[in-house]
């Protein structure tokens, strides 16, 4: 006997599904940092790999090139900065706010490889990181 599917049942796995993806976005836009100053945002980011190099794009559009940091740690690149208020020298209503503003850190595990980090570009609100991969002499 066949059963029709109730309803219910379909609305309530869309709403979980829509809860758990708003969690997702918030856990990727306002953690915390674990040390140092209070991040409050993670910029999204895209790896491509060949056999020589990593190219890696951080998304941060509105940050200026002055404000950010990249710095190599054991196994991991790591890409800070801020990205200011435009408007915090005057008096506003926050009507709406769904741009993250303030202290922002992402941490990118590196594979195993060496790296020789690149000169960073900042073009049209994405910050490209080219790392290239090492290549040792044969004898060695």
């Amino acid at each position: 006997m066949f059963r029709r599917p109730d309803p219910s049942d379909w609305m309530w796995g869309q709403a979980c599904e829509l809860i758990a993806q708003a969690e997702r976005l918030q856990r990727q836009f306002f953690r915390l940092a674990s040390s140092g100053r209070a991040q409050t945002w993670e910029p999204p980011v895209d790896v491509f790999e060949d056999e020589r190099e990593l190219v890696i794009v951080v998304a941060m559009p509105g940050v200026a090139a002055g404000r950010v940091e990249i710095r190599t740690e054991p196994g991991v690149l790591v890409v800070r900065g801020e990205r200011v208020l435009p408007f915090a020298a005057t008096v506003q209503v926050v009507r709406h706010l769904e741009i993250p503003y303030g202290f922002f850190e992402r941490r990118i595990p590196l594979p195993g490889a060496q790296f020789e980090l690149g000169a960073p570009q900042l073009t049209d609100g994405c910050l490209t990181l080219r790392l290239r991969k090492r290549t040792w002499p044969a004898n060695e």
